[in-house]
């Protein structure tokens, strides 16, 4: 079996979150430390444009978007469930939520000039200058709008005292009793506010919510073991993709199996890959696709928050 490889930078909040799962399914992976800047021409080589961060590699299948790496986790080991049965539902749909509306307001205010002088107060100016202009290609053209600082402060607490309330009632030490995708999906936010004293309290001022970050962040990351870029991209030249989902193929707009198309992202990051359209499941899409460095890779996306087209 081919070893997992994730590609991704220590202070992204959705690695964090994939290294939390990892974490949680005791599992031992390959990392790839890739820029948090653009241009990234070894990543690139593996999605064909796809800039996102985190990213799963396993053989010449590569995983687009922690929602689908979380799916491709639990194919890896069943045993502790991502998504437990009778919850499926309730936690991917948390998840969903988390991953949007939470990290939305997890950026406004980390990113509010308080915050980032103590993130980058030690950085040259030069780097906070690229930071800025590579974060604001990351987010044009797509649905993901900013929110106003002065916004998010005034909505957070609602959301916290939520969560308190749930964690409260709740039997287990988890959102929803056992741990679950639900919980490293809003994990990874309240992390990334974790980061610098300026941010920290709207965390710290819930006892309830602090005390099961604690317990989320605890599983850790599991068995991380180096490896180069390079190394990666042999991996992938030198595997066969795995054999496609017995799932059927399914497409509402007529897309069939063969076809030249262009799958994106729609909130953020909307960069196009474009391959051969293989499958079609109820949850993922996968692309087959060549790279003078890479041979033949599979691209896999999620349904959900990605749009397809004819190329």
């Amino acid at each position: 079996m081919s070893e997992l490889i994730l590609h991704h930078y220590p202070t992204s909040p959705f690695a964090e979150k994939a290294r939390l799962m990892l974490g949680f399914k005791q599992l031992s992976w390959r990392s790839v430390t890739i820029p948090p800047l653009m241009p990234k021409p070894d990543l690139m080589a593996l999605t064909g444009g796809y800039r996102k961060t985190p990213v799963l590699q396993v053989g010449a299948d590569i995983y687009c978007d922690t929602a689908l790496i979380a799916r491709r986790l639990e194919q890896e080991k069943a045993v502790p469930a991502l998504f437990p049965e009778g919850h499926e539902f309730t936690s991917a749909s948390f998840a969903l939520w988390a991953d949007s509306v939470i990290f939305q307001h997890a950026v406004s205010l980390v990113f509010q000039p308080e915050s980032i002088a103590m993130r980058f107060g030690k950085l040259p100016p030069q780097f906070l200058q690229a930071f800025v202009a590579d974060r604001s290609q990351l987010f044009s053209g797509g649905t993901a709008s900013k929110l106003p600082a002065e916004q998010a402060k005034h909505q957070w607490p609602a959301f916290m005292a939520r969560v308190e309330e749930q964690l409260a009632r709740e039997e287990g030490d988890f959102l929803f009793g056992e741990a679950s995708i639900a919980d490293f999906s809003l994990a990874h936010c309240l992390w990334f506010l974790k980061a610098t004293p300026v941010t920290s309290p709207l965390v710290d001022a819930y006892p309830a919510v602090s005390a099961w970050l604690g317990r989320v962040l605890g599983f850790g990351h599991g068995a991380p073991s180096e490896m180069s870029a390079e190394e990666a991209i042999a991996v992938a030249r030198d595997s066969q993709p795995a054999a496609l989902p017995e799932e059927t193929f399914v497409d509402p707009n007529g897309f069939k199996a063969g076809q030249r198309v262009v799958i994106a992202a729609t909130d953020y990051g909307c960069d196009p890959v474009e391959g051969e359209l293989l499958h079609a499941g109820l949850e993922s899409l996968i692309l087959r696709r060549e790279d003078p460095r890479a041979g033949t890779v599979r691209v896999h996306f999620p349904r959900i928050g990605f749009s397809i087209r004819p190329a």
